[in-house]
């Protein structure tokens, strides 16, 4: 995975805050809060790649780097890194905005992968020919 001192180049595809909502009594934000900001963020890259509807089917790589506290500002960014018969692979990197002012951190990064679906919620074939 990408070792950067700095965000992707490119807009994140979610951005959002934690709150005390999604902490453990310790103030540290739970890693399955993080975990589904990530597979919102790879969805919707996801579903533009495919040109429609998609569905969660792997996770196949999560790494928590450094604990996320309440009040960072969350950016998932996510880009497509392989494309199958039917499947999309993203890559996301989450990367913190510290309230304390400590600039940006990297944070958590993984690898979800999602399956393009028809109006019958069957598999369907993706157009692999661009990434």
């Amino acid at each position: 995975m990408a070792q950067s001192d700095s965000p992707p180049a490119y807009e994140p595809a979610i951005r959002t805050i934690a709150m005390p909502r999604d902490a453990n009594f310790s103030g540290d934000i739970f890693g399955g809060w993080i975990m589904s900001q990530m597979d919102l963020a790879g969805g919707s890259v996801a579903f533009e790649r495919a040109k429609g509807r998609v569905v969660t089917v792997a996770v196949e790589s999560l790494t928590f780097l450094v604990p996320v506290a309440i009040g960072d500002e969350v950016s998932c960014y996510a880009e497509v890194v392989r494309v199958g018969r039917t499947s999309i692979s993203t890559l996301i990197e989450v990367w913190t905005r510290r309230r304390a002012g400590e600039g940006r951190k990297r944070v958590t990064e993984g690898i979800f992968t999602y399956v393009a679906i028809d109006e019958n919620r069957r598999p369907r074939p993706v157009d692999s020919s661009r990434l």
